[in-house]
């Protein structure tokens, strides 16, 4: 888990696909964060992207480094602790000019039965699980 933090930290942005219905969609994403042991993101309730989540837990995160690229398949489960909002929060002060722990808005998610494949055009697709 700690190399999927580390690529997606490095990319900065990631790309996560929900469904909404039986539409997949996909926006960027930035936030990433390591709480108590999980891997967590970070969204708005008020945002589609939260309720595609609530709704269908299945979610996928692709990234790319210029050379390698990895896929993430995973059930985003919401974190409800405040602790975990200010978590992500820390990392990300520039989100506090829109959301704040306790908000009602903030929310966490943590990524989990997760499989992360890295691979490239160069070397053999290597799989872990989470």
């Amino acid at each position: 888990m700690e190399e999927v933090y580390q690529f997606l930290k490095t990319c900065k942005t990631y790309y996560l696909a929900t469904m909404d219905g039986d539409q997949p969609r996909v926006r960027p994403f930035g936030t990433i964060d390591c709480y108590k042991g999980q891997l967590t993101i970070q969204t708005g309730r008020k945002k589609d992207v939260a309720q595609q989540m609530l709704a269908n837990p299945k979610v996928e995160v692709c990234a790319f480094d210029g050379q390698h690229w990895l896929r993430v398949t995973a059930k985003a489960v919401e974190v409800p602790e405040v602790e975990a909002q200010e978590h992500m929060l820390n990392d990300y002060p520039n989100l506090r000019a829109t959301y704040t722990p306790g908000d009602g808005n903030t929310m966490i998610f943590a990524l989990t039965q997760a499989t992360a494949t890295f691979s490239s055009f160069t070397e053999p697709s290597r799989t872990i699980t989470f």
